[in-house]
């Protein structure tokens, strides 16, 4: 049986990451393993607006640091051991494969089948699957009871 020692689990804000992140919990104490909170600020969703409005990178790390650590006690609770949380900034599709991953030498990667931006994964294709596709340990997808 596989065990896992360091699991990602990409939160967003989401319904659809947050059922990502319950089963990431039930993992991590399964194996007894360190789980990582991350959120990405994807950047390029506001570069725009924040010629006009320069709090918005503020706002969007505070929102960030927030859901951050309400996720990181109810790990705690749920008797996760080690919990750790991570903000970046930049593209989620790359960031978490590639930065995330190696920084916390990952072996698990847990995320939602879908995330916040419906019009991005229209166009360009989804951040779960550019982490199937590029990942370089497991991953996990995680469906939401309404997308079934």
């Amino acid at each position: 049986m596989t065990t896992y020692n360091n699991i990602i689990v990409a939160v967003d804000g989401s319904a659809e990451a947050e059922y990502a992140f319950n089963k990431a919990v039930e993992v991590a104490q399964r194996n007894d393993a360190v789980l990582h909170l991350v959120n990405i600020i994807d950047t390029r969703s506001f570069a725009a607006i924040e010629a006009y409005d320069r709090s918005i990178a503020e706002r969007a790390q505070s929102f960030a640091e927030e859901k951050l650590n309400e996720y990181k006690t109810i790990a705690e609770q749920h008797g996760v051991k080690e919990v750790k949380t991570l903000i970046e900034y930049g593209s989620p599709k790359t960031m978490i494969t590639k930065d995330v991953a190696e920084k916390t030498v990952a072996d698990l990667i847990v995320c939602g089948a879908t995330g916040l931006n419906a019009v991005e994964r229209f166009l360009i294709g989804s951040v779960s699957e550019s982490i199937v596709r590029s990942a370089k340990c497991d991953v996990l997808v995680v469906r939401t009871p309404a997308a079934e």
